[in-house]
């Protein structure tokens, strides 16, 4: 229900043990045990055994009624003496504890009333609490496809009531969860005249749905029920009359025509058809098929397939997280598999797209809890508005059957627990390009983290969609590297080969190398699977923080190199706090934006870097960002060589020093920095010779041709950096 205070979450009851037969679980205590029982479904009492226990005074009564609208769950001392005393903020703390104090005394278990951390519990254990009882039952019935067994459960539910809910307090607070049960007690009545109607007994219900629909005259399902009952005694006309008396109500209230379902019924009452009312629990036999159509042309990722087949034979792990970077091919690998396997699981396949990443907004689970309730043959009417109450229902259609669950897309956890069976007979598989930690940590989920293709694979790939104008092996291989093995991008590219009758494979390697084209090569009109929108989505899903990280990735990608360490990241940041770039490398690590490759070093593939570097370009001040990535090399190299050459004088060209920097207290900690760091060097001195930065060439030169001259694996090296040295001292002549 909705709070006046954001300090407890809104009511909902505790999960209820469920019956595994039709027997009702309070018939089978123990024996010589007085069962304690609370009763809200009607004035609010307690009871020991059949002996009521008086619960004297009306503030000791409402807060009782308040600790069972949230029994189990601790509800704080803040929030109950607003409830209690409005506005009356003097010694509510004070009276509050007093109050407890009695109820406790009252209740006689003083262990029930649990006080912790500035909130309160009642503990009620299973069958102790009359609603969660009557919520057994209906379960109980919802699965029970026997017309009469379904009755007589119903009217046991039916038969704890005593009046309405929490009757006689006049809480605001209440008012949610009242009119929630309230509501459940009418969903109640309609599968009960329901279940009377597939007995065959019509003409007994006639008068008591007559009074219901009195009571309720919105609820179409009531007035459907009345008219069927009425048809099937013979009483044509009336059963019409009921019609247009609904129509009538409801154009006047809502100034809406009746529902389809209802329209429908009074057309084959016209015509005279016979009439078999459908209950909510006979359609609970609808077998869904949900999957997309296959991928076309599906090649490789055995070891992926055959990790999902494992999965999906574990009884202990109902959810797989199979999760990679966009583009990777992780809804296409599902979407596979699941119709490979769908005859695994005989009560039929769920889907959805949950749009996590894309142009659309993300569905919210409400909605697709509605979608997947219809899928499953609960009627419209039949599904409950509240997010809470939907998922309690899907849960309770799942039990025990064996469905394979698709959660396509997802872009968070949250999105994905409400859609989460509550027992393990049926699979579920999520597909995401973030990691969803939280599945895993606190949902059991096992993650599956698909990479990019192997070169086979993706040869295979490629022959499959060019068919007759493949391309070997070898003059493959240079545009696979640069389409990154992503799948997504080697459909896209083939696609532009197969459609040209003109351009070939070079042509369009030419196109795919030049960082400022590349993902123009890989446009397709369409934003669904154009690569640099799906890239896109990822991007606009991270924080301003780690967005900003990611671009700045950008000016690694062009003026260092793929692959880099925190410290680096940390100085294009203009931070000096490692840590704190370390937290944004874990975000944009979970979301498959930056792959870590060692300890503090991480790389993106070519693709991406190049949509990073796009993104870099909107950086303001530009020429200060790429000093301080310069910097940061110039300014350790001169740290590392001067530990190796201690006579040697600092030189860094000037550039800006960074705040924070890897401390290298050895020569062996030098010579091990620049080891891992010499291509990125390279590339510096390469990045200044472009831009026209000779007196750089000369520094990067001078820092460090002594240590790669001094190493034969490094002979090349050395060699090229003194030829870009030399052009660049020919320059300044």
């Amino acid at each position: 229900m909705p709070c006046r205070l954001a300090e407890i979450p809104p009511c909902s009851l505790r999960a209820h043990p469920r019956p595994e037969d039709t027997r009702c679980v309070l018939d089978h205590l123990p024996g010589g045990a007085k069962p304690v029982r609370f009763d809200v479904l009607g004035p609010v009492r307690v009871r020991h055994g059949t002996a009521e226990v008086p619960v004297p005074g009306l503030l000791r009564q409402r807060l009782l009624a308040l600790l069972l609208a949230h029994a189990n769950t601790p509800v704080s001392a803040g929030w109950l003496s607003t409830a209690l005393w409005g506005g009356e903020p003097e010694r509510r703390g004070s009276k509050l504890h007093l109050l407890v104090h009695r109820l406790r005394r009252t209740l006689g278990e003083p262990e029930r009333l649990v006080s912790d951390a500035g909130s309160y519990s009642l503990q009620v254990g299973p069958d102790e609490l009359d609603v969660e009882r009557f919520e057994t039952l209906l379960d109980l019935a919802e699965r029970n496809l026997d017309p009469q067994r379904r009755v007589e459960v119903l009217r046991q539910a039916l038969r704890l009531w005593r009046g309405s809910p929490f009757q006689d307090l006049d809480l605001a607070e209440l008012v949610g969860e009242a009119q929630r049960v309230e509501e459940r007690r009418l969903v109640a009545l309609e599968q009960l005249h329901a279940a009377e109607l597939d007995c065959g007994r019509h003409s007994f219900i006639i008068a008591d749905l007559s009074e219901l629909v009195r009571e309720n005259p919105l609820r179409e399902r009531l007035h459907a029920l009345l008219m069927t009952a009425l048809y099937r005694a013979g009483r044509q006309a009336d059963a019409l009359a009921v019609y247009r008396r609904a129509r009538r109500t409801v154009v006047d209230e809502l100034g809406l025509e009746p529902g389809p379902a209802l329209r429908a019924l009074e057309r084959r009452i016209l015509s005279g058809e016979h009439i078999e009312f459908e209950s909510p629990t006979a359609r609970l036999a609808t077998r869904p098929a949900q999957l997309p159509h296959d991928v076309p042309g599906f090649v490789g990722r055995e070891a992926a397939l055959a990790e999902l087949d494992r999965l999906s034979e574990k009884t202990d792990v109902p959810l797989a997280v199979v999760a990679g970077t966009a583009g990777v091919g992780k809804s296409a690998l599902v979407t596979h598999w699941a119709h490979e396997a769908r005859n695994r699981f005989p009560d039929g396949q769920l889907y959805v797209d949950l749009r996590g990443y894309g142009p659309d907004e993300p569905l919210t689970t409400t909605d697709v809890l509605a979608g997947f309730l219809r899928a499953l043959g609960v009627p419209g009417d039949a599904i409950p508005a509240d997010a809470t109450e939907r998922a309690a229902r899907f849960r309770t259609v799942v039990d025990q059957r064996r469905l394979l669950i698709v959660l396509d897309n997802a872009a968070a956890a949250d999105q994905v627990r409400p859609l989460l069976p509550g027992t393990p007979t049926s699979f579920v598989v999520v597909t995401s390009r973030d990691s969803l930690p939280g599945l895993s940590a606190r949902d059991g989920a096992c993650r599956l983290v698909l990479d990019r293709m192997d070169a086979a694979e993706a040869h295979a790939l490629l022959t499959d969609r060019l068919g007759d104008q493949g391309v070997s092996a070898e003059t493959s291989r240079p545009l696979i590297e640069r389409c990154a093995r992503l799948p997504l991008a080697l459909r896209v590219a083939a696609e532009r080969l197969h459609q040209s009758k003109t351009r070939d494979v070079g042509e369009l390697l030419e196109e795919l190398t030049d960082e400022h084209r590349s993902l123009d090569a890989l446009e397709t009109g369409d934003e669904h699977t154009s690569v640099r929108a799906v890239f896109s989505w990822s991007y606009r899903n991270l924080s301003d923080d780690a967005a900003r990280l990611f671009r700045l990735c950008g000016f690694t990608c062009r003026h260092a190199g793929h692959r880099v360490g925190t410290y680096a990241l940390t100085a294009l940041l203009g931070a000096d706090d490692v840590q704190t770039t370390q937290r944004l490398l874990d975000v944009l690590v979970r979301a498959h934006l930056i792959t870590e490759v060692g300890h503090s070093r991480y790389e993106m593939h070519a693709l991406l870097g190049d949509y990073a570097a796009e993104l870099a370009e909107q950086e303001r001040n530009q020429p200060a960002v790429v000093d301080r990535l310069l910097g940061f090399y110039l300014h350790t190299a001169d740290q590392a060589m001067r530990l190796l050459q201690p006579s040697r004088q600092p030189e860094a060209g000037g550039l800006p020093r960074p705040v924070a920097m890897p401390r290298l207290t050895s020569e062996a900690a030098a010579v091990r920095w620049l080891e891992i760091e010499r291509p990125n060097l390279m590339c510096v001195a390469e990045t200044a010779a472009k831009a026209g930065m000779d007196d750089l060439v000369g520094v990067v030169c001078r820092l460090l041709h002594g240590y790669l001259a001094a190493d034969d694996r490094y002979y090349d090296d050395a060699e090229r950096l003194a030829t870009l040295a030399s052009g660049a001292a020919l320059s300044d002549h």
